[in-house]
């Protein structure tokens, strides 16, 4: 009997080291990056939160929550090309959309409440997706591993540290916006074999359309609340986007 489990098991282990070898096979696997906000850890969930308490403190008479909505977002979108990304911006939106649904400068208790409002983005801590340390522990075992964020700096370099993730990558790359440039520049200071490199991410935008432009092959795991200015259409024939329920399904096939 115990022969015969040491077989099973055996074979077990013989059909697992077989499936990874025909992945890395069949998809010739150099690099994998990562994207950050809402692939690793839970992000604009919280944008979210703050925006809806802003919505219900703003009480235009006129407007409901959808029309405030789609002029914060002109707000937001003007300002990421701009001014890019994270809390401080966000509170600049905010104030922007303030004076422009009030057609007036907001006075100084009103600045205050909307700092307040805003206060809720603190980064000291992350709340991390299911088995996501798992899960870079493992695939970090058989590939190099990277990271790709966009946004404010100093506040995603924080929310590494707060995240515990840091020591499974071989490099981290901060920067003011993922479209094309940016990814050619990693590609080229990397030394990157665009076939081989791999960009797992939640963002249409940011992280699947500019890779497969670069000639990289994407992993796209859709989130519930990603940031509406991030949805973009995807191919559906694009047979270098592999479409996958959760993070930690990447197991299965890298």
């Amino acid at each position: 009997m115990a022969d015969e489990r040491r077989r099973v098991r055996c074979g077990q282990y013989l059909r697992k080291l077989a499936r990874h070898g025909r992945r890395a096979r069949d998809r010739m696997v150099g690099m994998l990056v990562f994207d950050a906000d809402d692939t690793l850890w839970e992000n604009n969930v919280l944008f979210i939160r703050v925006v809806d308490d802003f919505l219900a403190w703003l009480a235009h008479p006129t407007l409901d929550h959808a029309a405030i909505r789609a002029v914060l977002n002109d707000v937001e979108r003007a300002n990421a090309a701009t001014h890019g990304y994270g809390s401080r911006v966000f509170l600049r939106n905010l104030h922007e959309c303030f004076e422009k649904l009030s057609e007036r400068p907001a006075t100084d208790a009103e600045r205050r409440e909307i700092e307040e409002l805003a206060a809720a983005l603190v980064f000291d801590e992350v709340e991390l997706m299911p088995e996501v340390a798992e899960t870079l522990a493992d695939l970090g075992t058989r590939h190099e591993l990277a990271l790709l964020t966009k946004g404010d700096d100093t506040e995603q370099r924080r929310k590494l540290a707060a995240s515990g993730l840091a020591g499974h990558f071989g490099s981290v790359h901060v920067v003011r916006e993922k479209d094309l440039p940016t990814y050619l520049a990693l590609t080229e200071s990397l030394s990157l074999d665009p076939a081989t490199t791999w960009m797992i991410g939640n963002s249409p935008k940011s992280d699947i359309i500019p890779a497969r432009r670069a000639g990289w092959n994407a992993v796209f795991i859709p989130h519930p609340h990603t940031w509406e200015l991030e949805h973009a259409a995807l191919d559906p024939a694009d047979t270098g986007v592999l479409e996958l329920p959760s993070f930690t399904t990447l197991r299965n096939h890298f």
